[in-house]
């Protein structure tokens, strides 16, 4: 049964406090809600993130960190050998066979080093790939499990830029990273022991350079850190622009703004220009300065060890190996300062991904849900408050009942809270305050998969995805037959339309080309719905890109398709939900009228003046 005839006070305006740019309104226009979120940069958090990551390519790491010991082992011998050859061509010892003999042995170690290295590629670029491979996935999870209030606050080619770009640059610089990394730890260490051994006067005199170094690659480090950030930052606006201009390009000609976009795009290609040259300045730095220091180190180490020499306490050829020893332990770090710059871009792009990683998704379900099954359609709003801005509240107070098998329809001015009723009823967002109950049970209680088989929706902006028709007509129900497509679609009235295409129910559409008409894109969505029977059905302006002929054809088939369902319609032309059982008038969060088209009528009242006002226009 319809509730009485209700009229309740009419508030308006925007209470104070609430910042600029957000408004209380339905949920089309979520975006401008939400100001920007600013996180804090953590590089270590990111490093610890990236090597959790790889820890479950274990079996691989731990093959390349013993091909890697292997390599260090030769390398590590080769300055001891040399040292020996050149002591023994001094003539302090040996003779042409045994230096023969060691330089054969000095060319086997670098044949192992160049195999060990070799074979250590091949597997870290495989693990490499494979965690990437691991991340992308669980990015692309994560967006379908993120709380919509995050896709309402990002662009599209924002998260495609995190998707995409910034993936692609950890894959293409952590292979090479992580490989150098656990070489240039064992490296520096193995080189340091066999310099200690050598000479402790002289690994002293090495060590000088050494926080020189460190204060070198902190200071650029913190100089083009931010850089590197603002540069992912400024190419994920440059995506969501160009994602924006390809998708809506129709309408950027239809008011002539082609020049107003490319002025948008100079504006932030600058920036990143900007931002790019900057960050590539500033880690350029990094590399001549290293060499400035290493030869400066090079100096010293032979200024000392030929006063070391002359005074007869070490030999010429130990000098010679310290000399390759203190080569060995500065070049990781030279290598390191070589990839600075794309190591540093990796790192912002691993933040930025991270960042999504780490967003609130969707509630989960309680420990003691239940499954919703056999749903009658018996749906109670009780004093239910919701706002997407804490302390603001979009709905206030709103409380219905609506029995099985009725229809009901919403209406009011944009933005009065009708969207957000029925994404509060398909738990797309949670409330705030109050209950809402299926069958006598709050929603929240029910497994929330459970719940949303218990909805059939057709939204006013049609979604269609890459595919043939007939693929994107079964998409709730994949496992549908031929024969049941054939028969929703007539249902639904765009079986005419389908068999008139080339390929008729196998020909390719996509979400991202206009191949078909809005109307006819709006027909398969409708009849997508009509092949997935729910027990509650919500059209949200579902006839709004059809004509008018074609809109009573509609109409006729959710008249059957309705029958037995209950059902939410949203519509702005309120001559189609006339039958409505309820006609409920929302405005500012609140249910100001409710009652049957000729109660309402009657009432004189904000529907009467609505109506009339649309009948005087026709």
């Amino acid at each position: 049964m319809a509730e009485p005839v209700r009229k309740t006070s009419q508030t308006s305006g925007i209470p104070a406090g609430i910042p600029a740019g957000i408004r209380r309104q339905g949920g089309g226009a979520a975006a401008s809600r939400f100001a920007p979120v600013v996180k804090a940069r953590d590089t270590r958090g990111t490093i610890k993130k990236l090597f959790l990551l790889y820890v479950k390519e274990g079996k691989r790491l731990f093959a390349v960190f013993l091909l890697l010991l292997g390599s260090t082992v030769a390398l590590l011998n080769a300055p001891n050998l040399i040292g020996k050859i050149v002591n023994a061509i001094d003539g302090s010892g040996g003779d042409n066979a045994a230096i023969h003999g060691m330089i054969q042995v000095l060319l086997a170690l670098y044949i192992c080093d160049w195999i060990f290295a070799t074979v250590q590629g091949y597997i870290i670029a495989g693990a490499s790939q494979k965690a990437v491979r691991a991340l992308r996935r669980g990015l692309f999870a994560k967006m379908q499990r993120l709380a919509l209030v995050y896709h309402d606050t990002h662009t599209h080619g924002e998260l495609m830029s995190r998707l995409t770009n910034d993936i692609d640059n950890i894959s293409g610089t952590i292979a090479a990273s992580t490989s150098q990394l656990m070489n240039s730890a064992v490296m520096v260490f193995g080189s340091m022991f066999f310099m200690v051994r050598l000479s402790p006067v002289l690994s002293a005199v090495t060590l000088i350079t050494l926080p020189l170094v460190l204060m070198l690659t902190k200071g650029i480090a913190k100089k083009s850190k931010a850089m590197f950030i603002g540069q992912q930052r400024e190419l994920g606006k440059l995506n969501g622009v160009i994602e924006e201009n390809i998708s809506g390009l129709r309408m950027v000609k239809a008011f002539n703004q082609e020049s107003e976009n490319v002025n948008k795009f100079d504006k932030i290609n600058s920036e990143l220009l900007n931002h790019s040259s900057r960050a590539q300045i500033w880690s350029g730095f990094l590399m001549p300065m290293m060499n400035v220091i290493t030869n400066v180190g090079y100096t010293f180490i032979a200024i000392v060890g030929c006063i070391l020499a002359v005074n007869g306490k070490i030999l010429p050829g130990t000098i010679v190996s310290f000399i390759a020893y203190s080569r060995q332990f500065v070049r990781p770090l030279n290598d390191i300062a070589g990839t600075f710059n794309s190591l540093q871009s990796a790192l912002a792009g691993a933040e930025r991904v991270f960042d999504v990683m780490s967003e609130a998704e969707e509630t989960k379900d309680k420990a003691n849900a239940v499954e919703l099954t056999d749903a009658k359609g018996i749906i109670e709003f009780r004093d239910v408050c919701f706002g997407y801005v804490d302390g603001v509240n979009v709905l206030k107070n709103v409380s219905f009942k609506v029995n099985h098998g009725q229809t009901v329809a919403l209406v009011g001015k944009t933005g009065a809270g009708k969207t957000t009723i029925v994404n509060l009823l398909t738990r797309f967002y949670d409330i705030s305050s109050g209950s809402i109950t299926i069958d006598g049970r709050d929603i929240r209680e029910y497994t929330r998969d459970s719940l949303r088989k218990a909805f059939t929706v057709v939204l006013q902006d049609t979604c269609l995805f890459t595919g043939t028709i007939a693929e994107n007509i079964k998409y709730g129900r994949p496992e549908a037959s031929d024969v049941e497509v054939i028969e929703a679609s007539k249902a639904a009235n765009s079986f005419s339309f389908i068999k008139r295409l080339p390929q008729g129910y196998d020909t390719m559409v996509s979400g991202a080309v206009d191949t078909l008409s809005q109307g006819q894109r709006q027909l398969i969505a409708i009849t997508r719905a009509v092949l997935c029977p729910a027990p509650v059905l919500i059209l949200d302006e579902a006839t709004s890109n059809v004509d008018t002929k074609t809109e009573k054809k509609i109409q006729q088939a959710l008249l059957r398709f309705k029958s037995g369902r209950t059902s939410f319609v949203i519509a702005h032309r309120l001559s189609t939900i006339k039958d409505a059982d309820v006609i409920m008038v929302i405005d500012d969060g609140m249910i100001i009228e409710s009652g049957t088209h000729a109660e309402l009528l009657n009432l004189d009242g904000t529907y009467a003046v609505m109506y009339n006002s649309q009948m005087s226009g026709i």
